[in-house]
């Protein structure tokens, strides 16, 4: 059993033009998520490298939350679907070293969506609390993050694609 006043930590790689804007609009529109969270800007969510999933929660994150734009409307062409790739080959993995499914999530949202972004985070933080701390340090070791990240490489995707 973990501490009763314990608070997940989430990491959110956010794309610039749609994620990131929509959570900029949650806060100039004054509402109110969970303060868990903390926020990477990125330029598009195809910039997100599993490596820093892995890396985040290596580093104390319980929980990693990656938005980006509607599928058809990333300003890259292509980057979303690139991450959707990313992310059913990284859920595999995660599967794999037994974490729990609510602990990683990809969501789609535009710059108008300021309403999902809390939505979004606050289901997150909920989903997280009863599952406790990740202390992924503690479950596996650095050899652990080393072998999940070994298996995340540019061949594995491709095999994946």
């Amino acid at each position: 059993m973990h501490d009763p006043n314990w608070e997940p930590r989430i990491v959110a790689f956010f794309c610039n033009w749609c994620t990131y804007t929509a959570a900029d609009l949650a806060g100039v529109s004054r509402l109110k998520y969970a303060p868990n969270v903390r926020i990477v800007r990125l330029m598009c969510s195809g910039r997100v490298d599993p490596q820093f999933i892995l890396a985040a929660l290596a580093g104390g994150a319980d929980g990693v939350l990656i938005g980006g734009c509607h599928i058809g409307d990333c300003h890259y062409a292509e980057g979303n679907l690139k991450t959707l790739r990313r992310f059913r080959l990284l859920k595999r993995l995660l599967a794999g070293f037994g974490l729990e499914e609510p602990r990683v999530r990809l969501e789609w949202i535009s710059a108008a969506e300021g309403d999902k972004v809390r939505c979004v985070i606050n289901e997150m933080v909920e989903q997280l609390r009863p599952l406790g701390p990740l202390a992924w340090g503690q479950r596996h070791g650095a050899q652990g993050w080393q072998a999940a990240s070994a298996a995340i490489t540019p061949e594995a995707e491709a095999a994946h694609a």
